[in-house]
């Protein structure tokens, strides 16, 4: 064990902890954007810093582990003043419409802004805008970009697909389509997992609301819902209805009362789905030698788009189902 010494608090922590890990131990958090554990640990955001005793410099506590007899300090004046400065920069490079913004409310460094006390910018403005296909079910604005890699990080190193990349340099630097290509032929397999993983609303999905309202409201429009199992079980926290409940009937009818038409269940279909997909096994196993193998199959269209831009040689191993 080592032993080190947090905001005046003594504590003892596995040998390759690293500060930031060793500090969410004892309760007490360092504010960070673009660190991810075993994902994104890069230090680039730099407002995890923090002050170690005989030490001139700050250093960063996401990639900096504990040494014996560490004395270190979270919240100083210098390492508040230095995160301070770091968030305004990044301000002046982020469009701060906040009330338009998709992640406004659930923004980490909104929340961040907020507990340093900022509340106006201070440097100049100098985010840039570049065109995007707004069509696509993927959404990026790059003035909302802060450069924090996570999207490239969890592109390469989760998914292996590769869409993102580190574009331009010095404070010009952000992140971009890989090899300049649209969006749409970048071989994008459209899994969310850079909106996710994404601090700010830098990344985001199409919303299709007002299409869905209009709709809606067109007398000459049927308007049919279909529903997956898995929305039938998740949809009711979401909502703040016990996990537990079974939320079928609710959900049925809150989507009646908006205004659909018509509500189905796919559970039906699933099981249908299933019978399909082994009357055509057992059709391949009676004849192995005019297939590919094994069979792969999924209802899931990122899984296929994946499928058909990285690994082209399997499609014939699919089910279309």
């Amino acid at each position: 064990m080592v032993n080190i010494t947090i905001n005046g608090r003594k504590i003892s922590v596995q040998e390759g902890t690293t500060i930031l890990n060793a500090a969410a131990a004892a309760g007490i958090e360092i504010p960070h954007l673009c660190y991810w554990e075993g994902l994104n640990e890069i230090g680039a955001c730099r407002l995890c810093v923090v002050e170690l005793a005989g030490k001139d410099k700050l250093v960063s506590s996401c990639n900096t582990e504990v040494e014996e007899g560490m004395v270190i300090l979270t919240n100083s004046p210098k390492v508040r003043q230095a995160r301070k400065i770091n968030v305004l920069l990044m301000l002046s490079e982020h469009d701060c419409r906040c009330a338009t913004c998709s992640r406004s409310g659930n923004c980490t460094l909104q929340k961040i802004s907020a507990d340093l006390g900022i509340v106006r910018p201070r440097y100049e403005y100098i985010a840039d805008d570049y065109d995007w296909d707004e069509s696509f079910p993927l959404i990026r604005n790059a003035s909302k970009c802060i450069s924090c890699m996570r999207c490239v990080q969890v592109c390469d190193e989760m998914q292996s697909v590769g869409v993102w990349e580190k574009i331009g340099s010095s404070y010009r630097t952000t992140v971009g389509v890989k090899d300049g290509l649209p969006i749409d032929k970048a071989n994008c397999a459209l899994c969310g997992q850079c909106i996710t993983h994404c601090p700010v609303g830098a990344l985001r999905a199409r919303n299709d609301v007002d299409r869905v309202l209009d709709a809606l409201a067109d007398p000459e429009k049927v308007t049919v819902v279909q529903f997956a199992p898995a929305v039938r079980v998740a949809w009711g926290e979401r909502v703040g209805l016990n996990k537990l409940e079974q939320t079928t009937g609710k959900l049925v009818a809150a989507l009646k009362q908006i205004g659909f038409d018509y509500v189905f269940d796919t559970v039906y279909t699933a099981d249908m789905t299933i019978m399909e997909e082994g009357s055509e096994l057992i059709d391949r196993l009676g004849n192995k030698d005019g297939y590919n193998w094994p069979m792969f199959t999924s209802c899931c269209p990122g899984w296929l788009r994946f499928v058909q831009a990285e690994y082209p040689e399997f499609i014939p191993n699919v089910m279309v189902h």
